[in-house]
């Protein structure tokens, strides 16, 4: 940390007192100037500027400055996490943008596409406006004197005849007022204190994003009457490319905003509209670790990982580095000439032998293809896979199995010896709408939220 940047003295006396100093990576490194990546000997090119070095972890809680009061969007338990790194809170944040769902109608109109193959015209126009809901934002938080936000989100509303893309967050000020380039991250402020305390610097909230088709142009059915049951390799390759195009362009934001890594990241599948369009969405943060910084350089220079901030925490304690968020897709056809006629006389039966033979084969090949690409990239364990299924018609369907792999490095390892407390607890709904719900339902046990299904 720069001299200009460092906490008061009492606080970090304090932080020594009750952390000892933390092994450092052995990477040869040539002489930086401040604010700049270090780069290796063997590097050619030039150092990129990124974000000041987030203050250190103290476990002294530090009296707020007296001000003017504050509307942020922090819980207590946020609050106090991140008091915990040197920030303070303020205002929430906002930005957005309305598009006319004609002027959207008219981008999809006329499109003839593969199913599961990308619609660019679709992709580029909620991209773009998502941009301009986060610039906004930015604006905003500028305005507020704020050196970033928090739980930065990207949301998309429909209004009857319009759209509106979203952005919110909490503004976050530096307690010792130090002045520096904002950031923006996707965590709230228990997952912020988390990837801090692990090493992972953040700089920007990052996306990426695909738009792509479900039946536009062609029947479906009229393509599976020739199909039997089993696998569609011409689908199952467009959806593994398409799926990918959405990690690839969260890695290239982040690259540009000069990270070796996006962590936490979050994928959604959204449908966009009444024509058989769907975008696939990851959000994330884009980072800093100087531990990893030569590991992140021999695979491509940005890590990713959809692993919580809780357990990035963890598995840097235990000298593991998440290293690529994988993802393997199967697209199979459950046959309609004969096959699903035959299986439902199988009913009478008890178990569908056919179908479950099938959807077993399906899972499975999803399941191979993690373990190519983790092969591919040297990793040591694949963590949190999380498997799904999507009915892509009624007689058509894709498994989707997605996870972090993660690689064995010694050296890496996380600020504190323990977590706090208060990073961990999850906060408790206070508002919950049961509009919805039976006239029974338990007001104690009420549901946090409500289940998204279209949630990847």
């Amino acid at each position: 940390m720069q001299d200009d940047q460092k906490l008061p003295d009492d606080v970090l006396t304090a932080y020594s007192e009750q952390n000892s100093p933390q092994p450092e990576v052995p990477v040869q490194q040539l002489p930086i100037a401040d604010n700049q990546i270090p780069v290796t000997e063997t590097e050619t090119e030039q150092p990129q500027t990124i974000n000041p070095e987030t203050p250190q972890v103290s476990q002294v809680q530090q009296p707020l400055n007296n001000g003017p009061t504050v509307y942020s969007g922090l819980s207590g338990n946020e609050l106090f996490c991140m008091n915990a790194i040197g920030y303070k809170p303020g205002n929430l944040v906002v930005g957005n943008s309305v598009y006319a769902i004609g002027f959207i109608g008219s981008q999809i109109a006329g499109i003839k596409t593969v199913l599961g193959g990308e619609i660019k015209q679709v992709t580029n126009m909620i991209a773009g406006g998502r941009v301009e809901a986060l610039n906004r934002l930015e604006k905003e938080i500028a305005a507020n004197g704020g050196n970033g936000a928090t739980g930065v989100t990207s949301e998309i509303i429909f209004h009857n005849n319009n759209v509106e893309f979203l952005s919110v967050g909490s503004t976050i000020h530096r307690i010792d007022n130090q002045a520096t380039p904002s950031i923006t991250s996707s965590s709230d402020g228990q997952e912020f204190f988390c990837q801090v305390d692990a090493a992972y610097m953040p700089i920007k909230f990052v996306f990426g994003n695909v738009a792509y088709s479900i039946g536009i142009g062609k029947s479906i059915i009229g393509e599976l009457k020739e199909l039997a049951r089993g696998e569609i390799h011409q689908y199952s390759d467009i959806f593994n490319t398409t799926r990918n195009l959405a990690l690839e362009r969260i890695t290239d934001e982040a690259r540009k905003a000069g990270a070796n890594s996006v962590v936490g990241i979050r994928t959604t599948i959204i449908p966009f509209g009444e024509e058989g369009v769907k975008e696939m969405v990851m959000i994330g943060t884009a980072s800093y670790n100087e531990q990893i910084s030569q590991l992140a350089d021999s695979l491509g220079g940005v890590l990713t990982s959809d692993l919580t901030a809780i357990e990035t925490w963890n598995v840097t304690k235990m000298g593991q580095v998440p290293i690529k968020l994988i993802l393997g897709t199967s697209v199979f056809s459950l046959g309609v000439v004969g096959g699903i006629k035959a299986a439902i006389r199988s009913i009478a039966k008890g178990e569908v032998n056919t179908l479950t033979e099938l959807i077993y084969q399906a899972r499975e090949q999803s399941m191979n293809r993690v373990k190519e690409q983790a092969q591919e990239i040297g990793a040591d364990d694949v963590l949190g896979i999380k498997t799904y299924i999507y009915q892509l018609d009624k007689d058509l369907v894709e498994f989707l199995a997605i996870g972090t792999a993660t690689k064995r490095m010694p050296g890496v390892s996380t600020r504190s010896e323990q977590i706090l407390p208060q990073a961990i607890i999850r906060d408790k709904a206070t508002f919950v709408d049961l509009s919805d719900s039976p006239s029974n339902a338990n007001l104690n046990n009420a549901p946090v939220s409500k289940i998204n299904t279209d949630n990847v």
